[in-house]
């Protein structure tokens, strides 16, 4: 990477950080030695520089270098994400299923995650159930004697699930004691969304449950939307597969929360 220039050290923070934004917006992938020489700084201050832009969203620490956050401009529909990674979808599902506790007032987020965590619920019948997922609610019609709410709300048609102020108000009438929260964007900052309906919803299960608990794949960590719906300090946990990322690992690690991987 040839640059010119005078030296950068007199710059203060925020000038050489978007000094980095500019250089990722032109490379997609740049390595700290890199940076280091383009901005005539050392090492550890450009790895201070990344990772305070990884905390905020901005990218991605990967092995030597960083990259831009990939961003979601729309969720995919319930079809199209009902085969991925199904795999560790069902671990995360099975995990989240076992650590529900007798007769508990549970929400689960809309998304197949949700679904798989109710394929592992068998005929329990001593939970009520909440959701605004379309798709949650038929399964547990025909396959659990568990009490069922629905939210309601305005119908996300690709997504089948019900979102805004409605739904959200239905949420907030309630106690629940682990609310299970789905992404289809996730980052160190939190849960993100391109969908500005579903950020009352989430923002609501925030706001009733004892606990909040994130459960989500790794594929979806270092992607972000338009939305921060809900920030991780307002988690108690995030469940979610092997395959996420030793770097993500450890920083999730400082956070007060607990990782748990399955």
């Amino acid at each position: 990477m040839n640059t010119k220039g005078q030296s950068h050290e007199g710059m203060i923070p925020a000038e050489r950080r978007q000094q980095i934004l500019n250089l990722l917006q032109k490379h997609e992938i740049v390595t700290i030695s890199e940076l280091t020489a383009a901005l005539k700084v050392s090492h550890m201050t450009i790895r201070r520089d990344l990772q305070k832009m990884e905390e905020d969203g901005l990218l991605t620490l990967v092995t030597g270098g960083a990259q831009l956050s990939k961003r979601i401009l729309s969720e995919p529909s319930h079809l199209q994400k009902e085969t991925l990674n199904a795999t560790e979808k069902d671990a995360i599902g099975r995990y989240a299923a076992a650590m529900i506790p007798p007769h508990a007032c549970i929400y689960l987020d809309a998304g197949t995650t949700s679904l798989a965590v109710c394929r592992h619920l068998g005929k329990r019948g001593d939970l009520t159930i909440v959701s605004n997922d379309f798709e949650v609610i038929n399964y547990l019609i025909q396959h659990s004697e568990s009490t069922l709410i629905h939210t309601g709300g305005q119908v996300q048609k690709l997504n089948r699930s019900g979102i805004g102020t409605l739904a959200a108000q239905t949420i907030l009438s309630l106690s629940i004691d682990i609310g299970f929260l789905s992404a289809s964007s996730w980052e160190l900052r939190g849960i993100t969304t391109p969908d500005s309906g579903k950020v009352p919803v989430k923002q609501a299960v925030v706001k009733a449950s004892r606990q909040r608990i994130l459960i989500c794949d790794s594929s979806k960590y270092a992607q972000t939307a338009t939305y921060l719906a809900v920030p991780a300090s307002d988690l108690n946990a995030i469940i979610t597969d092997r395959n996420l990322s030793e770097h993500a690992q450890k920083m999730l690690a400082r956070m007060d929360l607990k990782l748990i991987l399955v």
